[in-house]
């Protein structure tokens, strides 16, 4: 008998911590008080109704707001021609050469001109697929389960980017007309090339990690003789090279091989013959381009998740091995637009990211937070700020595109227009136009020549930047 007390009273107890345990859960009576939630009133009913056709952003488009935006801007740089990235995520590569574009073209009189994205997309992959492969290397000594290991075997490569890999592929491999190497079906539409190299770098970084182990250097927990790692050293590197070796193969199929000289023709904005030369991509890049962008140029950051008036740098978050992390000021808003300003009013274009998908009214070409109403149409608050956003992961920097114009009213800048590279039949004209609530709101980055940054900010690079992880929010790179 008191053997089975005993047993009851374990059951109990074991009911009570099984119930314990379930309390987070949803339980009837939990779901009977949330479902009140919907009434099922003839006005949700209608909304139901109208919801199970049609998409949400058609229902929650404010109509007070339907009247086109203003599309003059008091100071705007004269560019030509537009670009589509089409089924890439090569907007950074994209907008970064079209920064240089509008300069080129601005000084050699140039017509509708542009530099070949498929030339540099091409070494872009053959860096990041060797940016992983020593990524491997160097972290060969931690665990499988590491989260630096696991994050480089979560991104091997992508099509994704930002200015720091045009500025140090283009220093690396010079640059090239757009006729000299055009696109191909696989750089207009990446997927599926990129998806088979992802699998050829995993299973290098496995044959990586496996040849490591199989030198029996991790046994000897770091007390290996220089003999030792230099033979070690040798099979990583010749394992590396075979793999790139097939990258290289995939890349020059998929993409071409980059030439390593051409003969250009060169016709002024009326068309007329200027001059016919022959040139390797260095020799291009230094007569049109010439100046070193890394410095030249300063990325800045409106990240209120973190202090102002401080430098950062990311971990990994590169094009080139022997390159530069990306480094950026972090500033108030009100300061990015400064400079924004006094770049455009003195006609230079510059790289600006934003998250593009956030109240974009694709028809109009026009970025507002005026253009849909969700709160009406679902009958919920959405209170988050841009900080709260950030920290959520709900907003974060998606889209690179060219920043070419504002317009200011009473010392006031009221809105902002881009160029954007999805082609001239979308948005306007080839363009998107945004509210200066909008820009308060959605901007993230702006890369801006040293000339037109106050000495003060200039100053804050003097810092010892904060290195932070390359999972932090703020590394997703521009599509």
């Amino acid at each position: 008998m008191k053997r089975v007390i005993m047993l009851v009273a374990a059951l109990a107890i074991s009911a009570q911590a099984f119930a314990q345990a379930q309390t987070g859960g949803i339980s009837p009576e939990v779901l009977q008080r949330i479902s009140r939630g919907y009434s099922g009133s003839a006005s949700d009913k209608a909304l139901r109704n109208a919801l199970a056709g049609n998409a949400i952003n058609v229902l929650a488009t404010n109509a007070e707001n339907a009247p086109m935006i203003d599309t003059h801007f008091s100071d705007e740089v004269k560019t030509k021609g537009i670009t589509d990235q089409k089924s890439s995520g090569r907007c950074w590569l994209f907008t970064g050469l079209n920064v240089m574009r509008a300069s080129v073209i601005d000084r050699f009189d140039l017509g509708a001109f542009t530099f070949s994205q498929n030339y540099l997309f091409f070494y872009d992959q053959l860096e990041k697929a060797n940016l992983f492969l020593q990524g491997v290397i160097d972290t060969e000594e931690l665990p499988f389960d590491d989260r630096k290991v696991d994050w480089l075997f979560s991104n091997p490569i992508g099509d994704g980017g930002q200015f720091t890999g045009v500025s140090d592929l283009a220093l690396k491999y010079g640059l090239v007309p757009s006729e000299v190497m055009p696109e191909t079906y696989s750089s207009n539409s990446t997927s599926q090339m990129s998806s088979q190299l992802k699998t050829i770098l995993r299973q290098g970084g496995l044959k990586l990690r496996n040849a490591y182990d199989a030198s029996g250097v991790r046994a000897l927990k770091g007390k290996k003789s220089d003999d030792v790692s230099a033979k070690v050293k040798a099979e990583l590197q010749r394992v590396k090279e075979d793999v790139l070796s097939d990258v290289y193969r995939v890349l020059a199929l998929c993409l071409g091989v980059p030439p390593a000289e051409f003969e250009w023709t060169m016709y002024n904005s009326k068309g007329e013959f200027v001059s016919s030369e022959r040139y390797t991509p260095q020799s291009f890049y230094q007569k049109f381009v010439g100046e070193a962008l890394d410095d030249n140029y300063v990325m800045l950051m409106n990240d209120p998740t973190r202090e102002y008036g401080k430098v950062y740098e990311i971990d990994y978050d590169r094009h080139v091995y022997d390159g530069h992390n990306w480094l950026y000021i972090n500033l108030p808003i009100e300061r990015i637009k400064e400079i924004a300003i006094a770049s455009i009013k003195d006609g230079r274009a510059m790289y600006f990211s934003c998250d593009v998908g956030k109240f974009l009214n694709s028809k109009k070409g026009v970025l507002d937070i005026a253009n849909y109403d969700y709160s009406s149409l679902l009958g919920v608050d959405f209170t988050m700020n841009k900080r709260e956003r950030v920290m959520t992961h709900a907003s974060g920097s998606s889209h690179a595109m060219t920043l070419m114009a504002v317009d200011i009213k009473e010392g006031v800048p009221v809105k902002w227009m881009v160029e954007n590279s999805w082609g001239a039949d979308s948005g306007y004209k080839g363009h998107l136009i945004m509210t200066d609530e909008w820009f308060n709101e959605y901007m993230f980055r702006l890369v801006a020549e040293k000339k037109y940054i106050p000495a003060d900010v200039l100053d804050l690079l003097k810092q010892t930047p904060v290195r932070l992880p390359a999972w932090d929010p703020m590394f997703a790179p521009e599509q």
